[in-house]
């Protein structure tokens, strides 16, 4: 409560309302403001409350203030409520009800209901930010009495100072942003420079490293990643770059390969070689290029194409005869199969289980029912 200030509730040049809803009670946090109902308005610039009884009571908060908000549903003896986030309360604030508070949020407490509407168009206001694009420019008159306030900066100049104002604090984000970003980029880079000296030291068995210890430490170096990705600083580029890359994937691919049963999916190539590659990202042209050279380089993998155009990496001694026989043993067991229902039984991914179904049925083994209840494969009895 101690981000509201004191208003008279006339509307600004430039801002317009949006919505009012009466019965409106304010919670400062979890705690109810000794105050009466009041009215709710919801303008393009502020959030305004105004007390049914004594007019002269009247607070304001602008939207940009605001940070997030949520709805509260109805509860038993409860009213639906709309809790409102905030900023920390700025040292220029003009003055209001409450000198501070222990609470960063709100709440507005429906009791004639229409917090449906009052979210939807709050909501609106606040992906638009309309009090960006139209800044106001007349001063605002503070409440009557002891609830005088500042008189804020008016015209051009005054909008120019906010512009201003605004752009500091965005610079002080950013800057603060990539501070923490290049502290991050440090620790990375000590962290691969320390995976390269520990492969270094086992590849050479430099100093007292005995066997036990290389084992551990060839773990460590697993569960980090590649310790020495493949680079188009290290290797160049071009055709050189995609065999060495290519070599690379035919050693650490291979091992997730058996355990998949010999296929995977590009897509899913792509996830765990940059998963392993760390910082030294990996592109999907790269990785194509890099994947069709397997076959040809003579190692253990292979690209395969679909005719439905799914890519896949699979092993040389991957037999095509065994997958077909796999996909119709199930088929006969079960009776009929969908493609997620062959994933569940294989642990598998339904596309690539899908693509075997698919096959099968090209060899005549299985047939199709396709209805509204999807795509469902049965033994080929024809």
């Amino acid at each position: 409560m101690d981000r509201f200030s004191w208003s008279n509730g006339l509307l600004e040049i430039d801002e317009t309302l949006v919505v009012q809803q009466r019965g409106v009670r304010l919670y400062d946090g979890d705690d109810k403001v000794k105050m009466e109902l009041g009215v709710a308005l919801l303008s393009t610039h502020r959030l305004i409350w105004r007390d049914i009884k004594n007019h002269e009571c009247c607070l304001s908060i602008p939207l940009s203030q605001i940070i997030f908000f949520e709805e509260q549903a109805a509860g038993i003896g409860k009213s639906a409520k709309i809790v409102i986030h905030l900023h920390p309360s700025s040292p220029s604030k003009e003055p209001g009800p409450f000198q501070n508070s222990k609470y960063s949020y709100i709440k507005l407490s429906f009791k004639e209901h229409g917090q449906i509407e009052f979210y939807r168009r709050l909501t609106e206001e606040m992906t638009q930010k309309r009090w960006e694009t139209t800044p106001v420019s007349q001063p605002l008159s503070s409440g009557t009495g002891t609830q005088a306030g500042k008189t804020r900066a008016v015209g051009i100049v005054g909008i120019e100072r906010k512009i201003e104002e605004k752009r500091k604090e965005t610079d002080k984000n950013i800057s603060e942003a990539f501070e923490d970003l290049s502290k991050l980029m440090v620790k990375a880079k000590e962290m691969v420079e320390l995976s390269r000296s520990i492969a270094t030291k086992i590849k050479d068995k430099q100093g007292d490293i005995t066997e036990d210890e290389t084992i551990r430490f060839k773990s460590y170096l697993l569960s980090m990643g590649i310790a020495n990705p493949v680079t188009r600083e290290t290797h160049g580029s071009g055709t050189r770059y995609h065999m060495q890359l290519a070599k690379q994937l035919g050693d650490m691919l291979q091992a997730p390969l058996e355990e998949r049963g010999g296929m995977m999916a590009l897509t899913e190539v792509y996830c765990l070689v940059n998963r392993a590659r760390g910082m030294e990202l990996l592109s999907p042209e790269d990785l194509l290029n890099a994947c069709k050279m397997l076959e040809s380089m003579r190692l253990p993998l292979r690209l395969r194409v679909f005719d439905s155009g799914v890519m896949v990496v699979q092993l040389q001694s991957h037999s095509e005869e065994e997958m077909i026989a796999s996909a119709l043993d199930n088929v006969l067991e079960k009776g009929s199969l969908t493609a997620e229902e062959f994933a569940k039984l294989l642990g598998l991914s339904v596309l690539l289980s899908k693509e075997r179904l698919l096959l099968a049925e090209k060899v005549g083994h299985l047939c199709r029912d396709d209805s509204v209840e999807g795509l469902r494969f049965y033994p080929n009895r024809f």
